[in-house]
């Protein structure tokens, strides 16, 4: 499907599935050896990061562990500026590699404040492995180690992102249509 309709929007598809999963599989290869020896948890960051998530994680071969984290700081199309932590990490880090898995970064607050909290809790080291990052909307310096793509700054779903809950569903990245 080249365009979709999700709730009162109109989307157009801007990133195929087999792109992503290019990406991913990049991504894998990185981690794997980068983090060999190092045992890493993973930690995802719920909703929209599952599928990334899941697609990375199958193609991780080194020893680790997987935890999930949910944070959010959106209403509908737009950053609240606020961020909410809903459910926390379980488990003692301290002296651990920490790999932060993320769907998109946008204006960056989010993973300040997630960097923030987890660095309180003396870990090795933390990494961010993100899928998305919208570059002129970052409104904080962030260390991003890993980047499947850097996009421009339309709206998007699919791919485990979403519209007020939506469109997560489809495998393929989609933009809004203004």
């Amino acid at each position: 499907m080249e365009n979709i309709q999700v709730l009162d929007r109109k989307f157009t598809i801007s990133i195929k599935e087999e792109e992503l999963l290019k990406e991913v599989d990049r991504l894998a290869k990185e981690i794997n050896h980068d983090l060999a020896g190092k045992n890493p948890l993973f930690l995802s960051v719920l909703n929209g990061a599952f599928m990334f998530t899941s697609d990375l994680m199958k193609r991780i071969t080194i020893p680790c562990e997987l935890q999930f984290v949910k944070l959010s700081s959106y209403e509908g199309m737009d950053t609240t500026g606020k961020v909410k932590k809903m459910i926390g990490l379980s488990g003692d880090i301290k002296g651990r590699t920490v790999v932060i898995v993320e769907d998109i970064i946008d204006t960056g607050i989010t993973m300040k404040n997630l960097l923030e909290d987890l660095k309180a809790q003396e870990p090795a080291e933390v990494d961010v492995c993100a899928l998305l990052v919208k570059p002129d909307k970052l409104k904080v310096d962030l260390d991003l180690k890993y980047v499947a793509m850097r996009i421009p700054n339309g709206f998007i779903v699919g791919y485990g992102l979403d519209y007020d809950g939506y469109g997560r569903n489809y495998p393929n990245i989609y933009t809004v249509i203004k």
